[in-house]
């Protein structure tokens, strides 16, 4: 795991977005201790593998969390842990893009 993640500026508005949701920042805690497979996780947070494979792949995207596979009971399963332990967003550097409706 990463010590430190400085969001680029290209990231910002993704980082930012996947950080909004209770139940993207609640896995992202469930994570913090162990890791953990999409079916544990969603067996923790009373929701439906669906969701939150849907909620790990957007936190992935946004460079929060990894996962790998591993053998299972089943076939394969979807192991997460976090990517970094800390999301520097650097304000001063900031470029607004304004765009405009046609």
């Amino acid at each position: 795991m990463k010590e430190r993640f400085e969001v680029p500026d290209e990231k910002v508005l993704k980082v930012a977005k996947a950080l909004s949701s209770d139940t993207r920042l609640a896995i992202i805690a469930l994570l913090i201790n162990k890791s953990m497979d999409v079916s544990r996780i969603a067996e923790a947070l009373k929701q439906t593998e669906a969701n939150i494979s849907a909620q790990v792949k957007l936190l992935e995207q946004a460079g929060l969390i990894k996962s790998h596979y591993e053998p299972g009971e089943h076939g394969v399963r979807k192991v997460c842990e976090p990517a970094v332990k800390n999301v520097i967003f650097d304000t001063t550097s900031l470029k607004l893009e304004t765009h405009t409706r046609k």
